[in-house]
């Protein structure tokens, strides 16, 4: 893709203090006048009305400093008549960061079939309010370049190009600002950091980006390579959306004769698997369960749904344009649906994926990319030194016994990668996309390391974060996605939870026997076996028949309780929840948006609720209110489970894509948000209970997306008893503090299995030392309490138990100023 140096910008500038100097040389006029185009109006007398039609709704934050036209230079255009020519926006930030957003171009003559904006998610996720446009910015003339740049290879081949083809800022706080009068150890200002250094390529398009560096006389210059460059490598790509309807010459395939091979397949493939077996419901690990009374057993095939996923992604990644005798192919297997086994996934607006390489030139060393049970360090997925067969997959999912050193999804995602370098020092990207996303690593040696992200859908929306170091980093990355809430104290201690406890004696006789002992806990937890038959909001009332009573018995001795609250609603029409939201239109629908989604879940037939809406985000914290959610009290919190959204009969255990918000937009542009929407409109709900008495929530949520720090706690999942999994838990948890989750915590002696004592033991004196403490079990495990292993062993638990509560002033300090900064608390 070419950038096309004669665009007109179509935002407002607001930037008053971006000029030129008088013009010294012919080619810095022509250079100088280039720019300006860019960044002003193009002087029309119908400027203001194309604005209007042009800006994204969707798009939150300081408007764009400069926009271009970037054009398709392919040989296989597929599209005529320039409709694949995309919009550059580049927003620059105060703190130095600066937002990459390539989109579709809509509403103009050379348009693609779609009259508005891809969706995006600024509203949900972005912390808009901090984010502030940089004011101090200077467009660095073509003649200075080089006086400004030393020994900089990049920028010495594109000198000796004489069409100029680029564009080159700098800002930061003192860019510009007369800084002789102030201490040089003024710590409210990043002077010391550096400011940046931003530079556009034109033909091909590339971005890179460096810190300046202070010279003898005070003034700033570049040198080497940059901290982080996008598309130097030339494999950005942005599949246009397409439409059936479109007059376009091509084949086109009969909706109806689609529909009748879909259901073929569908039914060929359910009876390989099932044969004349009727399907009762089906069980956590989505195998289904007979009438009778058996089981479907599990195959290979289903075993590696994730590398058969992985491999078609990655066949995208790695092949050119199909054509055809240098024609597009338009009606090529799966360009308008894919199968999944017996699930299909219609696509009508055909394939949509985003994606780009971005390097690290200067770096072999990067991190994040949570939720995977691996290293801290992100290892090579590709290339001669590839430890891993296929790219870190960013897809949640309810993963159930999940492998470990393996790159297949999990839970939750956060798209950030952190690199650290004693030349670069800390930068970071974060990738702004919600849809599936699969990211490939190749180290580089001295040449530092490349990455290649490809997201399914969505826009090209990347954050470049300057750093220069982990706490500015952090702080950058906190004005995007907000700050960690200050969790209540009573939640940094113990938790005491299994699948479950049976009933009201129950839980008295374990609160006894932690008493008993002096063995310190703060929360005991009920899992879905306390409710009225998976309904929510709801008890059990044989065995819980006065839950006001248990909590307040409990909190009188100052513990809390924890009750499960999942988003999947029992399609039951005397549950006043399912009625309610069926009343008011409140769930999700299937692919025609007519239709309430119907899918398998712990109560069986379930519908789930659209989080993406802020009216039915609402209407779920209102649940939480103590005269709806009867038998509650101010001492019982939440917990969100199966959220990322888990259903059973699903493809790999969750939603088809192709399913509608309330708004029409498919399920693939916002699964990955569905489990932060969920803890967030939970945690609303726990605040609005005790609206004036300042009481702050805890919520615990299994999935989570960039921005969930601002909820609450976050676990990793369904783990095994096993030395391998406990040895797993800590890199797990610092690539998720990387993330900047800092209230994380692995099940205490593993969730699925029998620990033995030492096991036990030594996860407990582990636990202890990681944010979020909670042992926790499967209903076919063993009891675990510490008490159960006998005496010498728990006189060792308690030991570190008691450790973790000398420490909590620690602990509240260190969450205090997470909760400011940024910083994460396990490092």
């Amino acid at each position: 893709a070419d950038a096309d140096a004669d665009a007109d910008s179509t935002e407002d500038q607001t930037y008053a203090d971006v000029t030129a100097e008088e013009k010294k040389t012919d080619a810095d006029a022509s250079y100088m006048s280039k720019i300006k185009r860019m960044l002003s109006r193009g002087g029309g007398e119908n400027d203001e009305d194309e604005d209007e039609a042009l800006l994204d709704p969707y798009i939150r934050g300081p408007p764009p400093f400069f926009t271009a036209t970037l054009l398709n230079q392919s040989p296989h255009a597929p599209l005529p008549d320039g409709q694949d020519s995309l919009h550059l926006a580049l927003h620059l930030h105060e703190d130095g960061v600066a937002r990459v957003r390539i989109t579709e171009q809509y509403g103009k003559d050379t348009d693609t079939p779609f009259s508005s904006a891809r969706w995006t998610s600024d509203e949900l996720i972005l912390n808009f309010e901090e984010m502030a446009g940089a004011t101090n910015v200077k467009i660095v003339e073509h003649e200075d370049v080089e006086k400004f740049a030393m020994n900089v290879p990049i920028i010495k081949e594109l000198q000796g190009n004489d069409n100029f083809d680029y564009v080159a800022f700098q800002y930061g706080v003192d860019v510009g600002v007369d800084k002789s009068g102030e201490n040089e150890n003024n710590d409210n200002s990043n002077a010391n950091d550096g400011n940046v250094f931003l530079m556009i390529q034109f033909r091909p398009f590339s971005l890179h980006m460096w810190r300046t560096k202070k010279t003898k006389d005070e003034n700033d210059m570049i040198e080497g390579e940059p901290i982080v460059s996008v598309n130097s490598d030339q494999l950005m790509h942005f599949e246009i959306r397409r439409s059936k309807d479109v007059d376009i010459d091509r084949p086109v395939v009969e909706t109806d004769t689609a529909n009748e091979i879909a259901d073929a397949d569908a039914d060929s493939v359910h009876a390989d698997r099932h044969g004349d077996k009727e399907i009762v419901g089906y069980w956590e690990d989505g195998l289904a369960i007979y009438a009778d009374g058996t089981r479907e057993e599990k195959r290979e095939e289903i075993i590696d749904e994730h590398e058969a996923a992985a491999a078609e992604q990655r066949k995208l990644m790695e092949v050119e344009s199909d054509t055809d005798n240098g024609e597009f192919k338009w009606d090529t297997e799966g360009m308008w649906e894919e199968k999944f086994k017996e699930h299909s996934d219609s696509k009508p607006y055909g394939p949509m994926s985003v994606g780009a390489d971005i390097s690290f030139p200067s770096s072999s060393h990067i991190f994040g990319l949570p939720e995977h049970a691996s290293s801290a360090q992100l290892k090579d997925t590709t290339g001669a030194n590839a430890h891993y067969r296929e790219p870190y997959r960013l897809y949640n999912l309810d993963v159930f016994e999940y492998e470990l050193d393996e790159t297949m999804a999990l839970y939750g995602e956060v798209p950030l990668i952190v690199s650290q370098s004693e030349t670069s020092g800390t930068v970071g990207v974060f990738w702004f996309n919600p849809s599936e996303t699969f990211v490939d690593v190749e180290s580089k040696g001295t040449a530092g390391t490349n990455t290649h992200w490809i997201s399914e859908s969505g826009v090209f929306d990347l954050f470049l974060l300057p750093g220069p170091n982990p706490r500015s980093l952090y702080e950058q990355y906190a004005r995007l996605t907000g700050r960690l809430s200050l969790p209540p104290m009573f939640s940094l201690g113990y938790h005491q939870c299994r699948w479950n406890y049976r009933d009201e004696d129950d839980v008295y006789q374990v609160h006894e026997k932690f008493e008993e002992l002096d063995y310190p806990y703060d929360v005991l937890w009920l899992d879905i076996e306390h409710t009225d038959g998976k309904r929510y909001f709801t008890w059990d009332q044989h065995l819980f028949p006065d839950p006001m009573t248990m909590q307040k018995k409990l909190s009188d001795q100052g513990r809390k309780m924890v009750t499960i609250v999942d988003p999947h609603i029992k399609r039951d029409a005397n549950y006043y929840i399912h009625k309610e939201a069926t009343a008011k239109g409140l769930y999700i629908k299937d692919k025609t948006g007519e239709k309430d989604y119907d899918g398998w879940c712990w109560p069986g037939s379930s519908s789930y609720l659209d989080f993406t809406s802020a009216h039915v985000r609402d209407w779920w914290a209102e649940q939480f209110a103590y005269n709806r959610y009867i038998g509650s009290t101010s001492s019982l919190y939440t917990w969100n489970d199966m959220n990322e959204p888990s259903v059973f009969n699903g493809p790999e255990v969750s939603m088809q894509k192709d399913l509608r918000n309330l708004n029409g937009v498919e399920h693939r542009e916002w699964h990955n948000l569905y489990g932060i929407l969920f803890q967030k409109a939970t945690a609303e709900g726990l605040v609005k209970r005790n609206e004036g008495e300042n009481i702050r929530p805890f919520v615990l949520s299994r999935s989570f997306f960039a921005g969930s720090q601002r909820y609450g706690a976050i676990w990793t999942g369904d783990n095994e008893s096993s030395w391998g999994h406990l040895e797993v838990a800590a890199p797990m948890l610092l690539s998720l503090n990387i993330g900047a989750l800092s209230f994380v915590g692995a099940d205490v002696g593993g969730f699925f299995g029998n620990p033995d004592a030492e096991l036990m033991t030594r996860w407990m004196q582990a636990g202890a030392y990681q944010p979020f403490f909670r042992g926790h079990a499967h209903h076919d495990a063993k009891r675990r309490e510490p008490w159960m292993f006998g005496d010498e062993w728990m006189v060792k638990m308690r030991r570190a138990a008691m450790a973790r509560y000398a420490l909590l002033p620690y602990w509240y300090t260190l969450f205090q100023e997470a909760s400011v900064s940024g910083m994460p608390v396990m490092r």
